[in-house]
């Protein structure tokens, strides 16, 4: 059975930094591009970084400079480094397989950012 775990959130003052993990298991990882997707309320999730199985990364242009993706394939995890935190990146983050998602979904990790 697939499970996806995302944990590392918190409240932050604007201009902070967190970082996000989450671990997999029962899925298959290695072969997969990676990816941090983030729902605030009231809106659409949105996929907000990408890394490949090689290691290519992709970011959107709201955290593109701000935020960095990794995984560690030997233990199916991927990471979100995320600094300079603005009240605008307050969601909850979650993370997936963009090319072949996995259901169900992480629970996410909830990101507040304010003073």
């Amino acid at each position: 059975q697939s499970h996806i775990v995302e944990s590392g959130g918190g409240l932050v003052q604007p201009g902070g930094s967190l970082r996000l993990s989450c671990a997999t298991s029962g899925i298959v990882f290695d072969i997969y591009r990676m990816g941090w997707y983030r729902q605030a309320p009231g809106k659409q999730r949105d996929l907000v970084a990408t890394i490949t199985r090689f290691g290519n990364t992709d970011y959107s242009d709201s955290v593109k400079g701000r935020f960095t993706i990794s995984r560690e394939n030997g233990k199916n995890t991927v990471y979100l480094q995320m600094n300079s935190l603005k009240p605008e990146d307050t969601a909850v983050y979650y993370c997936n397989r963009p090319d072949r998602p996995v259901t169900p979904w992480g629970q996410g990790t909830q990101v507040t950012v304010s003073s």
